[in-house]
């Protein structure tokens, strides 16, 4: 954390700014308070990048779009039943809601929502002290009710109330400690950890598509481990991922086999550091992060101890990618998400017959046929999937795979390998064959598919010949 002085200045900074500024100058001239709450002020005190700026008011949501209205480029109102009305001020998109005293019925993690009157009770009901932290526009006052930078200091995370009655209230809240845990790089307080591990199973009163969305936010960290393994060790895992922690399969002292959790912990970290590598300053892959995550949860059902001590996990590949097929539709992810993720899974060992030996001309088309659009990242969680401590054998497998990549891009300098079609289309079939439409272009087509693949593009009389010889021997 950085100094108290700097500190201080930022928050200052922040709170002078244009944007703040005139928000905090037609709220209080309109007789009503003003805060920036919650993340812009702890990542302010933390010396981390601002993103958003979230306010709380003591204003209604209609005086709220009273007072904003004239100084936005536009508003919105979507969030109004919950007391939030967002605008966007030139570059900048805020969001202020009207200060909560919600209440729970236990049942389900929908609030009755309830709007309250003094900025301390907002703050005290919200999910970590850390988070619970104001400070109060123009007036510049540091408000803190739950001890939330002596937390930040410390590097902690605790709720601000009991975390049984928290977590009671809204069990996503766990979740979004294990976020917290990997996004600030805090400790998570034993009381913390210990209702976690007692109330796991309230998380399942919470909608698919918010674990999805906590899932989502906790992989985009750069460093998602900490959150996973806090998610497995209190059992939450189990709720809504239950394939990650069967991936402790137990290690006998006959049988040897890596440890394949912590092969997969290692497996998403570098399969991150190859991504901000390629595309530095882009948005997380969360595709490629889930795949990483995934990739080996066939394990578990296809784990077999041979003669010698050897454990085997064939086909370990396609059982993942159905499994992971039927938890991300489970989690509600969306179809194309769905698809390129158990598409990597299904392909991540594609690449190792490489390694023992090399590919002819068409093995290395059909591997970039196979992959399609998902090549770019099947390379970097092909690479990250190395995670062994034989150096030797590493280097023989990156130097490898640098052999495919080139290959790649030189039979691309040849053809046009990332659209591979047959050299005829399905009606110059029909008119050479005289067939009408029917599964036999179909199979027509797929001789012509691979014989595209297996020589490469071919003179047109030459390809006619070769299907009417295809044809007649059928």
């Amino acid at each position: 954390m950085q100094s108290v002085a700097e500190s201080l200045a930022r928050l200052r900074d922040m709170a002078e700014s244009p944007v703040v500024s005139r928000l905090a100058a037609a709220f209080a001239d309109a007789g009503h308070e003003l805060a920036l709450v919650g993340g812009p002020v702890r990542d302010a005190l933390l010396g981390r990048e601002v993103h958003d700026l979230d306010f709380t008011t003591d204003a209604l949501p209609d005086r709220t779009i009273e007072i904003v209205k004239p100084l936005a480029d536009a508003w919105w109102d979507i969030g109004r039943q919950f007391g939030t009305i967002g605008a966007r001020l030139g570059a900048e998109t805020v969001e202020i809601t009207t200060y909560r005293a919600d209440s729970y019925d236990g049942a389900t993690r929908k609030p009755e929502v309830q709007f309250g009157d003094t900025l301390e009770g907002d703050l005290i009901r919200r999910d970590f002290t850390v988070n619970a932290l104001a400070l109060r526009v123009p007036q510049i006052v540091l408000v803190d009710p739950a001890k939330g930078v002596d937390d930040l200091l410390a590097r902690v995370l605790r709720t601000p109330i009991s975390p049984e009655v928290s977590f009671g209230d809204d069990p996503l809240r766990m979740l979004r400690a294990a976020r917290f845990a990997s996004q600030l790089g805090f400790a998570v307080s034993d009381d913390t950890v210990a209702a976690m591990r007692e109330m796991a199973d309230r998380i399942e009163i919470v909608s698919a598509e918010r674990i999805r969305d906590e899932l989502v936010k906790l992989l985009s960290c750069d460093d998602p481990a900490p959150g996973l393994e806090l998610l497995v060790e209190t059992g939450l895992a189990d709720r809504f991922l239950p394939e990650l922690p069967a991936l402790r399969l137990e290690i006998d002292e006959h049988h040897h086999h890596k440890d394949v959790y912590r092969h997969t912990l290692t497996v998403v970290e570098q399969a991150i550091g190859y991504e901000q590598e390629r595309h530095p300053g882009e948005a997380p892959d969360v595709v490629l992060r889930l795949a990483a995550l995934l990739h080996d949860i066939g394990k578990p059902a296809t784990r077999r101890l041979e003669a010698g001590g050897v454990v085997s996990f064939h086909h370990h590949d396609v059982v993942g990618a159905k499994l992971a097929r039927k938890r991300l539709k489970a989690l509600r992810f969306s179809g194309d998400v769905v698809d390129a993720v158990s598409r990597l899974i299904e392909l991540h060992l594609r690449f190792f017959g490489y390694s023992d030996g090399a590919w002819t001309d068409s093995a290395v088309r059909r591997y970039v046929r196979d992959a399609g659009d998902q090549l770019e990242r099947l390379h970097e969680l092909t690479r990250a999937d190395v995670t062994t401590r034989n150096r030797r054998k590493a280097d023989r497998l990156g130097f490898a795979y640098d052999d495919l990549e080139a290959r790649i891009a030189q039979l691309k300098e040849q053809e046009e390998l990332d659209a591979v079609r047959p050299d005829l289309d399905g009606t110059a079939v029909m008119r050479i064959l005289g067939l009408r439409p029917g599964p036999e272009v179909g199979r027509a087509m797929k001789f012509l598919l691979d014989l595209r693949l297996d020589e490469g593009p071919l003179a047109a009389d030459e390809v006619e010949d070769r299907l009417r010889a295809w044809w007649a021997g059928q």
